[in-house]
């Protein structure tokens, strides 16, 4: 499996950027799609995730309303889309996939993207 996250950049308090997470290498309709973030000196954290084949969201509270997670299944890619960006979500972005266990567990994912840059400034 292969995960290419996508969509990082440096934006304004209050702004928004989409994070796109193209995989591919086998099929993934029994699997779990995650965005986590790390910030420097901080463990790796859950944002979101989604269940491939059902849709089924998750998020951590610290995200709920301002970022949706979805997929495209023909394009085999997963976005974040983050809205009303704050200070504290900047953070180097992981999208990851698991095939069962537990969402919020980063020792769940079996694969993960190579990671992208987010700052928010204030």
């Amino acid at each position: 499996v292969q995960l290419q996250a996508s969509g990082g950049g440096l934006v304004q308090a209050g702004g928004s950027l989409r994070l796109s997470c193209a995989a591919s290498g086998r099929s993934f309709s029994t699997y779990v799609m995650g965005w986590f973030r790390q910030a420097p000196g901080k463990e790796r954290e859950f944002v979101a995730g989604i269940s491939w084949s059902g849709g089924i969201t998750y998020y951590a509270d610290s995200v709920k309303g301002r970022f949706t997670i979805s997929r495209d299944k023909a394009e085999s890619t997963v976005y974040l889309q983050m809205n009303r960006l704050k200070p504290e979500d900047t953070a180097v972005y992981y999208c990851a996939v698991a095939n069962g266990g537990s969402w919020f567990n980063a020792k769940t994912y079996d694969y993960w993207g190579q990671g992208t840059q987010v700052t928010v400034s204030s």
